[in-house]
């Protein structure tokens, strides 16, 4: 039976204070003056029924701490689950009880019952005392019976003990001293309270820290010294698939015990393994649990790679910057000529992969643009498209800027580090134009990059994994640098995959017209050019469309565009010398550069040219068939046509 002998207050530690006579008169006397620290519990049982008692409040978590005394408290302390403070006897309550019944019953014999063993100084004593003491020890109830029974047999008429060798004492008609003092049992509430406090603490934080490990995404379970289980969290269980019906330590040390046993015998972490556990493959780390400088366990944590990767993405995304967007798209390619058309069908089968392409061509033909067009074209639209100039930067910042830098790898090197455009680019493309341009000493480092898709930043030892599409552009001849030695040839073999030559705009002349309205339309819009205004400029500059070798291709055309927009939109007259003075162009039109050394057939109609100068010049050009077009001043159209007759 238990009766609560405190105010209910559930901030408070609970406290039973069990006992079976004398004991509990007196705990329930000293109780009061603790109310304000404790609540405390009355259960008058011992042994197996106050274990039967206690258990209900120990589940409810009730009960924090028990005090009990004796044989009773040590039954309840190796069958509970929660502490047990002993009410102790010292020394001072034994010659005080001794004093009592030598007081009380001179002369007469006193035996005493002590728990657990007798005390050899006081036997010493009994001669200085001058009484006949003779003494007993108990461990249960039943020895406790017998301790007096053979100390009444010894002629002992005062028997001093715990509340029932007192009882027992009586019922067989001798004198009694009850053993335990209220500064006993005062101590005992005092340690009681202390522990229980300590112990709500404790609990509190295992809690707390079981709430939290529950409610992570990682698997968590942590081991003991000897490898047994001592908590597990539900996401283990579902990330290995383990059966909550059968014996989940087995099965989580047969999933993760290789890692347990090598941290164990190793003392040191092991971390970040990628396995195969199932039909999951899982990041799985297993670190020692070190409690006050001495090894006490270990713990697994467990991690779903696909969610490691979306976190991963999701990081890089939010902290990427929000510039890097490819703005055009392969309908941005004005023209409808057979060569411009060419460069569309290749464009969209190069978007449908992931492979490297090359983009090739004279400069201001519109790589960067076929390559944002490739880009919104593929599966990694709406993801980064980050353009870098090979040719921009000095050796020491192109390998910084491409490749990152941890804090401290140079002087001047950013505070905290920086991350390369590969590691930016992640999940997306990036272009990285004029490449032919690209010094030899990192020429090794993109190819390594390239061929094992992870980057490591100046300065660091570790290697980040990327997911990156690479797309290269340049202007020269990358077989004659490979022959020349200042262009690796594996490189190039790794660039040159999938090749797309955009063909210069004097090859396509049919579509300078269509372009160059779409870019005066734009000139216009900026300038606020009315519409006779631009119709004006069109036919101003159409000789050139014809006749115009467009070396600077379809950027020169834009700013021929815009500087006749801004030109010609203040009504300038036109005065054959301000024409010439504001538009050379008009002054090279029957001018067709020739390259030194080539033959200069570009002035002959295509008849004159033979099936033997084709192939000259495709020897002389390393077999680049744009550049054989361009020296003997015919298409590419008509070039395929000669090398077939």
């Amino acid at each position: 039976m238990s009766t609560p002998i405190s105010h209910p207050n559930q901030l408070r530690p609970g406290i039973a204070l069990v006992s079976i006579s004398r004991m509990s008169t007196l705990c329930e006397t000293v109780a009061p003056r603790y109310n304000e620290l404790a609540r405390f519990f009355s259960i008058r049982a011992g042994y197996g029924a106050a274990v039967t008692a206690l258990q209900a409040y120990v589940d409810a978590g009730t009960v924090d701490v028990v005090l009990a005394a004796g044989s009773n408290g040590a039954y309840l302390r190796d069958n509970l689950s929660v502490p047990v403070v002993m009410v102790k006897v010292n020394g001072f309550d034994v010659l005080n009880a001794i004093t009592q019944a030598i007081t009380a019953w001179p002369g007469e014999a006193i035996g005493l019952v002590l728990h657990e063993s007798v005390s050899r100084e006081l036997a010493n004593l009994s001669g200085w005392l001058n009484v006949a003491l003779k003494q007993r020890a108990y461990r249960s109830i039943d020895e406790v019976r017998a301790a007096v029974d053979a100390l009444a047999a010894e002629g002992c008429t005062v028997i001093i003990g715990p509340g029932m060798a007192c009882d027992l004492a009586l019922q067989a008609g001798l004198q009694c001293v009850f053993l335990y003092s209220i500064g006993a049992v005062e101590e005992a509430f005092e340690r009681s309270i202390e522990l229980a406090r300590m112990s709500r603490q404790k609990e509190s934080k295992r809690v707390r820290l079981n709430t939290i490990v529950a409610h992570l995404r990682d698997g968590v379970a942590a081991f003991d010294e000897g490898g047994q289980l001592e908590v597990v969290n539900p996401a283990m269980l579902d990330l290995l698939g383990l059966n909550r019906s059968r014996d989940v330590a087995s099965q989580l040390l047969g999933a993760v015990g290789p890692h347990l046993r090598e941290t164990l015998d190793a003392d040191s972490p092991s971390n970040e393994r990628i396995e195969q556990i199932g039909d999951r493959s899982l990041i799985v780390n297993c670190v020692p649990i070190v409690e006050h400088g001495s090894r006490s366990g270990a713990v697994v944590t467990v991690q779903d790679t696909l969610i490691a990767q979306r976190i991963d993405r999701s990081l890089r995304t939010n902290q990427r910057p929000k510039h890097l967007v490819a703005r055009h798209n392969l309908a941005d390619l004005i023209g409808g000529s057979p060569e411009l058309e060419r460069v569309r069908r290749l464009a969209r089968a190069s978007a449908a992969h992931d492979a490297t392409v090359l983009l090739t061509g004279e400069s201001g033909t519109g790589k960067e643009l076929v390559a944002q067009g490739i880009h919104n074209a593929s599966r990694r639209r709406g993801n980064p498209f980050v353009a870098f100039n090979c040719a921009a930067l000095p050796e020491g910042l192109i390998e910084s800027e491409l490749f990152g830098h941890e804090e401290g790898a140079f002087t001047g090197a950013r505070r905290g580090g920086k991350p390369g455009l590969f590691e930016v680019a992640h999940t997306g493309t990036i272009f990285l134009d004029e490449i032919g341009e690209m010094p030899a000493a990192l020429q090794s480092r993109l190819l390594r990059v390239l061929q094992e898709r992870e980057v490591m930043k100046l300065g660091s030892g570790r290697a980040t994994p990327i997911d990156v599409r690479v797309i290269a552009a340049t202007h020269r001849n990358l077989r004659e640098l490979v022959k020349r030695g200042t262009f690796r040839a594996d490189l190039y073999f790794r660039l040159n995959l999938l090749q797309i030559e955009l063909p210069p705009l004097r090859e396509r002349r049919s579509d300078i017209p269509g372009l160059a309205q779409h870019l005066l339309a734009r000139s216009a819009a900026k300038y606020h050019l009315p519409a006779t205004v631009t119709k004006h400029i069109l036919e101003f500059l159409s000789p050139l469309f014809e006749l115009y070798t467009w070396p600077g291709n379809v950027r020169e055309l834009e700013n021929l565009v815009a500087r006749a927009a801004i030109y010609l939109s203040h009504g300038s007259g036109g005065a054959r010398e301000d024409l010439q003075a504001m538009f050379p162009e008009f002054g090279e039109m029957q001018s067709l550069p020739v390259a030194a050394g080539r033959h200069k057939v570009t002035d002959a109609p295509s008849g004159t040219v033979t099936r033997d100068d084709i192939l000259r010049v495709l020897q002389t050009n390393g077999g680049n068939r744009a550049a054989a077009s361009r020296t003997l001043g015919i298409g590419r159209t008509t070039l395929w046509r000669l090398m077939k007759e």
